[in-house]
């Protein structure tokens, strides 16, 4: 079984409903370690960001600078190897997020 590390960032308003959702839709693979369930870390800061002429920001507006209070929020994925599950994970996340690009890293952890 492979595993990764989801991190992912959004506004403190909208962390629990994305987590949420994706507990919901992954409950035996996402934020799953040893008997323990849900399972995220949240920290909190500043996202910075100036959407281009041709967006349709949530937060903002074209060509500003905008500062947002933002969550960091890193959870585990297992998965089948196949990456279902960690591409099935971000494809939520996309579709719980309320911007029109949503930040994330993926990173492949190893046991030892």
């Amino acid at each position: 079984m492979a595993r990764f590390k989801l991190v992912f960032f959004a506004p403190i308003a909208d962390t629990k409903t994305i987590l949420s959702g994706i507990f919901k839709k992954y409950p035996h693979n996402v934020g799953k370690i040893g008997d323990y369930s849900e399972c995220a870390f949240v920290s909190s800061g500043t996202g910075q960001f100036r959407p281009g002429s041709k967006t349709n920001p949530t937060i903002g507006h074209p060509g500003e600078l905008e500062y947002v209070d933002e969550n960091k929020v890193e959870v585990v994925v297992n998965d089948n190897g196949a990456n279902e599950e960690i591409r099935g994970a971000i494809e939520e996340l996309k579709k719980l997020h309320p911007y029109e690009e949503v930040a994330y890293d993926v990173f492949r952890l190893e046991d030892f």
